[in-house]
């Protein structure tokens, strides 16, 4: 598609125009088909669903995108895209951790001694934590802060701050001997 073409879809496409909106899609579908090929998964399944879940933040990514900011759709949408199958890949394939439990992160009851020795444990298991994870898990679960919250001051993306969240709950359950619970 040439750039003049591109930038009246653009326009139509801010003023509401739904053909132009499904021309844009259709137009950038073999992108998300070119990503999801760079991602080597032997299960023809999961590839299905990569390019699903690829399909759907490119319509995201269509419908967020301001040609005024003055960036290539194609760069943009490029990391919408990979991020979400990523993302995607992450929570299927690589099975997230399980998260601790909560006892094991919250002050609930400092006179039980159980409970005092698996908030000792829980600490010792974030101080061995490095770097951003160590962070995350303290503002989330020490000082009661929300991810978004998290990103805005981190200037990080909110799926990073849950990718750290879940790689340090990981070690942590680890360090804590959780692995099977």
């Amino acid at each position: 598609m040439d750039s003049t073409h591109e930038a009246e879809l653009w326009e139509k496409c801010g003023e509401g125009d739904i053909e132009a909106r499904e021309e844009l899609i259709v137009s950038y579908r073999p992108l998300v088909y070119w990503i999801a090929s760079k991602i080597h998964v032997n299960d023809r399944e999961i590839k299905q669903d990569m390019i699903q879940e690829g399909l759907l933040a490119l319509i995201k990514a269509v419908d967020k995108f301001e040609p005024s900011r003055g960036f290539k759709f194609s760069t943009y949408a490029w990391h919408k895209i990979h991020g979400q199958i990523v993302n995607f890949l992450e929570r299927s394939v690589m099975r997230a951790p399980m998260p601790l439990p909560d006892e094991y992160l919250t002050e609930s009851d400092y006179d039980n001694s159980e409970d005092g020795d698996r908030w000792l444990d829980a600490s010792k298991a974030v101080s061995q934590l490095e770097g951003n994870e160590a962070e995350i898990v303290s503002a989330l679960y020490f000082e009661g802060k929300e991810p978004k919250e998290i990103a805005g001051e981190k200037r990080m993306d909110l799926s990073h701050v849950y990718r750290l969240r879940r790689r340090a709950i990981a070690k942590m359950r680890n360090i804590l001997g959780l692995e099977g619970i």
